[in-house]
Parts: C-alpha cells; sequence; structure tokens
C-alpha cells in the first residue's frame, strides 16, 4: 500500500470515495511530476538543445500542474470538488500534451521514460475522472 492510500485511509473523516483510485493519482501525479523536472533538466543537457525547447516547456508545465494535481487530491477536507475535477481534466491534458512531445523524441531515454510516466498520470486522472462524484461529506463539497 502507498502512503498516500495509508494517508488517505488514517484521515478521521473516512473518505467516501475510492481510496485506492486517488491514492493511485496521487502516487502517479508525483511520478509524472518527477519525470517531468528531470527530463526538463537533461533535455538542457542535450547537445541538440534547442530542438527540445517545446519539450522543456510542456515538461516543466506539466510538473508544475502535477504536483498541484496530487496537494488538490490529497486534501479531504475543504477542496471543492468541482475545483479537483477541473484540475484533473488540466492535469490529464497537460500530461497528454508533455507526453506527445516526448514521444516525438523517443530516442532520448529521458524522454521516453517521461511520456510513459505523463501517460500513466494521465489514465489515472481519467480512471478518477469516471468515477461517480462522492456524496458531501468527502470534504470535496460543492458539486
Amino acid at each position: 500500500m502507498s502512503r498516500a492510500a495509508t494517508m488517505l485511509r488514517s484521515h478521521p473523516r473516512p473518505a467516501s470515495v475510492p481510496v485506492d483510485a486517488v491514492a493511485a493519482c496521487i502516487d502517479a501525479c508525483l511520478d509524472a511530476a518527477q519525470a517531468c523536472t528531470a527530463c526538463a533538466d537533461a533535455c538542457l543537457a542535450e547537445p541538440q538543445v534547442a530542438a527540445l525547447v517545446e519539450c522543456v516547456q510542456r515538461a516543466l508545465d506539466c510538473a508544475d500542474v502535477a504536483e498541484v494535481s496530487a496537494r488538490l487530491l490529497t486534501r479531504q477536507v475543504g477542496a471543492g470538488l468541482a475545483v479537483v475535477r477541473k484540475q484533473l481534466e488540466a492535469c490529464a491534458a497537460a500530461c497528454d500534451a508533455c507526453a506527445d512531445v516526448c514521444e516525438r523524441h523517443g530516442h532520448l531515454a529521458h524522454c521516453r521514460e517521461c511520456a510513459d510516466a505523463c501517460r500513466t498520470c494521465e489514465e489515472a486522472c481519467l480512471r478518477v475522472l469516471q468515477d461517480p462524484p462522492p456524496p458531501r461529506g468527502y470534504g470535496l463539497d460543492g458539486m
């Protein structure tokens, strides 16, 4: 069991959403944020860095969006479900955009790894979005 799942389950207000899917999404978001940051850094060290500018931009954008997504998903008290859903939609879109660019540079190992992490995160976000919204009380009130 991941730390995210353990923390969600230990919360004094039990979640009424599928904890495993939310925890997997948190883990995937954090993994994507790290992979994107590392990929952007590696792109800057490549000899053909000028050809990788879009990759660096998409990776840094995705890292930021994924990190915020993980943070919002972690909060069970006070977050608005509508905001979280929009954030997950944005995260899935950022991951898709980053993966598309990284896949074009698949000859670079860091881009392949980044694309894989982004696709995993995109799928995890979409999985959470497909679940029916929780009833009031998860803390994600407002839907």
